[in-house]
Parts: C-alpha cells; structure tokens; sequence
C-alpha cells in the first residue's frame, strides 16, 4: 500500500505527516520514540483505513513551536490538526506517550471522533507499581526494554544509526521530557476526570511490558468500565510491532 510522506502547518508547527489506504480515518499517535518510518502495521491497516501518522510537535522532523510546553499543548494540537483536515468519524490509536495524547484528546473534544484504541499508554499512576523510568535508560537498556522477543531487540541494536537518525533520535529524548519530565509520564486531572471518556474503546497491552506493567492495563480497565481489553501474551511494550497481526485484529474489532 503506498503512502505519502507530507509537512502541513498545522497552528504554526510545521508538521511531517505520513498517510495512506482509503476508508475512515484512523490517527496513530506514537510514543516516546517517534515515528521513523511507514511501518508493517500501519501498512496493514491502510488496507481499511485512511491512515495518517503525524509525528508529534518536537518529534521526528516536526518543529517545536514556542508554545510546546506540556501535554496540554499537544492534545490542543491535534484537535485543530484534526479539524484542518477537516476529519470526521475518526478512529484514535495511541501507543504508549501517544496514548496519553489520545486519551486527553478525548477527554476534550470526542466530536469528531469514533473510537479510542490505547495500547501500553502512558498518562496515568498506579499505586505498587512503579512505570519504569525511561529517562535512566542507556540506549541499549532502552531497545531491550521494549521488546519480549529479544532477537526483535538485536536486530534494531544491529541496524547502523545514521548520523540524521541519531540527531533526530536526541531531538525525541528532548521532547519526551518537555513533554513527561515531571509528573513522570501522568497527569494527575487525567485520572481525575477520565470517566467522562464514552467511546468506545479498546485497551490492548503487552502482558510482559516493561515500561507500564500489566496492572496500568487493569487500571485503565478499571477507569473506562466500557472499554474492551486484551493482554498480548509473549509482549513488551510495543504490541503493533512485536504482535501486528493481534494488535491490528484489537483496533479493526471497535473500528470497523
């Protein structure tokens, strides 16, 4: 399936875009390391959808504008992404940090949107168990740390880093932290106020994530009672890559 890679001005943020397939819209938001590239999974589900995959304010090849100073800004940032495009009945999938983006879009404005899907997102505190602090991690801790299948771990540790890769790679550490640096990675209002999210929703999550372990799926569950969850056996914290076929089966159950 081809795809068009795009910068659009979106509130003055020059912004890379990635889209392609046809259908209703489905806006991925990734996580804390970006969006490198158009990958198995988003290939997948442009089989059914109109895929389109930002890369966040201060990530990837997207600008940090002055106002990029919280989550706020960013949640703020894709309600008028969202109506630029002038999309509506928009299927909403976050991973990890893009989770939480997805879940405090939603908490203000669910107008145009049709379903929520968060896989291993961030945005909340469980008590007893603590998330990991990403911030501490060597590079290789970090790689190793996201994936189950460690041979899926040796091949990323064994791809060359180019020069741009790197500098792009620095760039997401440092908007990861304007963005979760303190609280780490949760709002406390997001927990506060979350219930009054009605969409329907899925939670799909990594039985072995190391990042957010398997009681912040339950949590979840627990604050969106209407929400369908699914742990992933064998799983880190990248279901859409580490189990495509399952994660894509979750997101095409809620929006069909």
């Amino acid at each position: 399936m081809s795809h068009t890679t795009e910068f659009l001005d979106i509130a003055g943020c020059r912004t890379e875009v990635r889209r392609g397939g046809s259908g209703a819209p489905l806006l991925f938001l990734h996580g804390a390391g970006g969006n490198p590239d158009w990958l198995p999974f988003m290939e997948t589900l442009a089989q059914s959808h109109d895929v389109i995959a930002p890369s966040h304010p201060g990530f990837g090849q997207s600008d940090a504008p002055d106002w990029f100073d919280g989550i706020d800004d960013v949640a703020h940032f894709y309600l008028e992404f969202i109506e630029t495009l002038d999309l509506e009945g928009v299927h909403l999938v976050g991973s990890s940090l893009g989770g939480w983006i997805a879940a405090e879009i939603a908490l203000r404005n669910p107008t145009r949107l049709a379903t929520l899907t968060l896989a291993a997102a961030a945005g909340i505190q469980v008590k007893g168990a603590p998330m990991a602090d990403v911030f501490l991690w060597s590079d290789e801790e970090r790689t190793r740390n996201l994936y189950f299948d460690q041979s899926l771990a040796e091949a990323q540790l064994a791809q060359p880093l180019s020069p741009e890769a790197g500098d792009i790679a620095i760039k997401n550490r440092f908007a990861s932290a304007r963005l979760a640096w303190n609280p780490r990675f949760h709002n406390p209002q997001l927990r506060k106020w979350i219930h009054r999210i009605t969409l329907p929703t899925m939670i799909v999550w990594g039985k072995e994530d190391r990042v957010f372990p398997e009681p912040y799926a339950h949590a979840y569950k627990e604050l969106l009672p209407q929400a369908e969850l699914r742990i992933l056996p064998d799983c880190g914290h990248l279901p859409q890559i580490e189990k495509t076929a399952e994660f894509v089966d979750a997101v095409r159950a809620i929006a069909a």
